[in-house]
């Protein structure tokens, strides 16, 4: 999904204007450390003791000027309002995060949304709720499919986050699908001479009817009004 967050990010902002990014739940720090390669100022947020250490030893090894772009801060993604004022970020990164938040998502993305400042972009990540029942079923899942046939789109559906960003003042912009068709490759295929059509066919089918609607994940850009 990194080239989807490109083409966003070359779509809304001049070209050359280093942006100020918040990556909230940065894991490993790959995607922040893609940013501040690219020029960006990046601040990743973490609360996993492991991950930061990973995080930390892998920018320890990039060039002086990388490392002055990127800072690490300890803590959890709902307390960004903790460490930052309001409208700090051109751009903020909320991937993969909600997958852990028991709770309706409502409010730590309005915590995150507020980090925003006027123009600035949401990049959110989340399982799809709308495909639930399919992901379990091709996989021959029976149980697990109709278990998301009620409990899948409860919080996580197209149509109810895109009621969350309108409501959070950050509406949807763009949306793409993620895994539409990787989930049914197996993980130790190994090296695969067709690699690169596989990737073209995810590229086309994360922006295409219906094909994305039933993708694994869902991206959405929503922009501050």
């Amino acid at each position: 999904m990194a080239h989807q967050l490109e083409e966003q990010i070359v779509g809304r902002f001049p070209v050359g204007r280093r942006l100020r990014v918040l990556d909230v739940g940065m894991g490993r720090g790959a995607q922040a450390l893609r940013l501040a390669r690219a020029g960006h100022h990046v601040t990743g947020v973490e609360q996993d003791a492991a991950l930061i250490a990973t995080a930390r030893e892998t920018l320890a090894g990039e060039p002086e000027g990388i490392r002055e772009r990127m800072r690490i801060v300890e803590g959890q993604a709902g307390d960004t309002g903790v460490h930052f004022l309001p409208g700090s970020f051109d751009v903020v990164l909320c991937h993969g995060v909600l997958m852990d938040v028991e709770e309706q998502p409502d409010a730590l993305l309005a915590g995150v949304a507020r980090m925003l400042a006027h123009g600035g972009m949401l990049s959110l990540l989340v399982p799809n709720g709308d495909a639930a029942a399919m992901r379990a079923g091709m996989s021959g899942d029976w149980a697990g499919a109709l278990a998301g046939f009620s409990t899948g789109a409860a919080a996580y559906g197209l149509k109810r986050l895109t009621s969350t960003l309108a409501g959070i003042g950050a509406p949807l912009h763009a949306w793409y699908g993620v895994r539409v068709f990787t989930d049914a490759v197996a993980d130790d295929a190994g090296v695969r001479s067709d690699l690169d059509a596989l990737l073209a066919v995810e590229a086309r089918a994360g922006r295409t009817d219906p094909y994305r609607g039933v993708a694994s994940l869902l991206h959405l850009c929503g922009v501050r009004g």
